[in-house]
């Protein structure tokens, strides 16, 4: 008998609809899988036999053909056991078929029949709903994670048993509906203060001014002046996410296996910090043999990647590093397949000015030789710095900056309400085309940055002086937007125009 038994595939971060068909006719026992299925689909026959007998059902007898479709696309992971095990259940007659069109089924089994998690649940409940499916079938685990998706039913199931009992309409299961009012309301975890800092009070407006408008930063100075304590309490300032932008990045996390979460739904923005030894792969994505899993460009999606002492980075990881931040995806593409993932992250990034750390601290002498500095700064490339919004030197503090105990400056609480209320304004304007002023191409800048004749002055004269690119001259249109929505204003002015370029100075300065 033939039977057949809807399921989800996970490519990327999408998942595309599949087709289980199940055949047992007589003949000589054997079972074989077709479709392009990788090792694990493959050895799912030795798991579902065994969780079948220890259910309680039949095995079926004689020649079981499997058939995945479509069959031109390779089926990978162990998401495919519960589909296959109720299509072999389904072909001897053990599970009517009246349910199986309705539903999407996926989960990997134990041998004694019970279900494991799987990885890609909000992607394939995506599917499921897209396809017009009444629900979706998944281990219990998965349940949460996946019922932040609307408009389909998520069925919790324990085991393969209980799946056959609903199918065939012998036991009630509620879907189960995740409550995202709660998830946002307890979201939000504690985050270093930025008054903890001690000094550096023009850092932190260059970081105010990032977390407004989505720029990528530098910062630039000798060690122990802070840089690293900046980046950690950025993400306090930033401001909250929206349900699309959970979304997204839950379900990057949802198929990265490599990561562990909690959380059925990310609600605060990540913050991946690589070491500096990260190869390309683990900055980009990709892997061995057939797998595309996301890197930390992906991972650090609608959040921060913060890339410590930026020069001790392989040259190749970090040219990577400038499709994404120039499209907001990374496309990944091997002999045998080709994925994209979303990759909108803000780029901020840390240096010392010379090797040994010294060259811009006036108490302590630079021991390296011109030739040891610019070997040191001809690690970066022109064109990733380009893509940097913001350069901001971080001096070394005094005396009494250190040893005044009192808070300094405004608290992270004060700052990510002044980010929060820029955003706006800037959502408001673009109406959800755009999510902020980074991400502005040059029509938008022509539509949105007009400026009066003084910041266009001052502006034609930064350009003559620096020598900016045209990248850079964006830039400075995209950060001086930023600093007009801070004020409120809807026209840039001479002094926007003007702490933009400052923003700026470092390209002579030290580059």
């Amino acid at each position: 008998m033939l039977a057949r038994v809807q399921s989800c595939a996970v490519l990327g971060v999408e998942a595309f609809p599949l087709a289980v068909e199940v055949d047992a006719v007589p003949g000589m026992n054997k079972t074989r899988i077709v479709g392009l299925p990788d090792t694990a689909v493959k050895e799912s026959e030795s798991r579902v036999w065994s969780a079948i007998r220890n259910s309680g059902f039949r095995t079926p007898r004689g020649h079981v053909v499997i058939s995945l479709a479509p069959a031109d696309m390779r089926k990978e992971g162990s998401a495919l056991d519960l589909p296959i095990a109720v299509g072999m259940i389904a072909a001897t007659d053990q599970v009517p078929d009246t349910r199986l069109p309705a539903y999407a089924l996926v989960g990997e089994l134990a041998l004694d029949g019970t279900l494991r998690p799987v990885a890609g649940a909000i992607a394939m409940a995506i599917c499921a709903r897209d396809k017009g499916l009444r629900g979706l079938l998944l281990p219990a685990q998965n349940a949460e994670e996946a019922g932040v998706v609307r408009g389909v039913d998520v069925i919790p199931v324990r085991s393969l048993s209980e799946a056959a009992e609903f199918l065939a309409g012998r036991q009630a299961v509620a879907p189960h509906v995740t409550d995202i009012d709660a998830i946002f309301a307890n979201g939000r975890t504690h985050v270093p203060d930025l008054n903890e800092v001690k000094g550096q009070a023009h850092v932190k407006r260059a970081l105010t001014v990032a977390a407004a408008g989505g720029h990528n930063i530098l910062m630039i100075g000798p060690p122990g002046t802070g840089k690293t304590m900046l980046a950690a309490r950025l993400p306090g300032i930033l401001p909250d996410m929206t349900f699309e932008e959970a979304l997204e990045t839950t379900r990057i996390y949802s198929v990265a296996p490599t990561v562990q979460r909690r959380d059925s739904l990310i609600v605060r923005r990540p913050f991946r910090s690589p070491h500096h030894t990260a190869t390309t792969v683990s900055i980009a994505g990709g892997g061995q043999g057939q797998s595309a899993h996301p890197g930390e460009v992906s991972l650090a999606h609608n959040g921060v990647l913060f890339l410590d002492e930026l020069p001790e980075f392989n040259r190749a990881a970090l040219e990577v590093l400038r499709q994404p931040l120039e499209e907001g995806l990374v496309h990944i593409r091997r002999a045998n397949y080709s994925v994209t993932y979303p990759s909108r992250f803000m780029l901020v990034v840390a240096m010392n000015p010379c090797p040994c750390g010294c060259r811009t601290d006036p108490r302590r002498e630079c021991r390296c030789s011109p030739g040891d500095i610019q070997r040191y700064m001809a690690r970066l490339s022109g064109p990733l710095l380009d893509r940097i919004d913001i350069h901001v030197d971080v001096p070394a503090l005094s005396f009494d900056e250190l040893a005044d105990n009192r808070p300094s400056g405004p608290s992270s609480a004060e700052v990510r309400a002044t980010v929060q209320e820029a955003r706006n304004r800037q959502r408001a304007r673009y109406r959800g085309r755009i999510a902020c002023n980074a991400h502005l191409d040059g029509k938008g800048i022509r539509e949105h940055c007009h400026m009066g004749e003084a910041a266009q002055r001052i502006l034609e004269s930064a350009l003559d002086r620096l020598g900016l690119s045209a990248r850079a001259y964006d830039k400075v249109l995209r950060v001086a937007r930023t600093l007009a929505d801070l004020d409120g204003q809807d026209t840039i002015g001479d002094q926007h125009i003007g702490e933009a370029v400052q923003y700026r100075s470092l390209d002579k300065a030290l580059f």
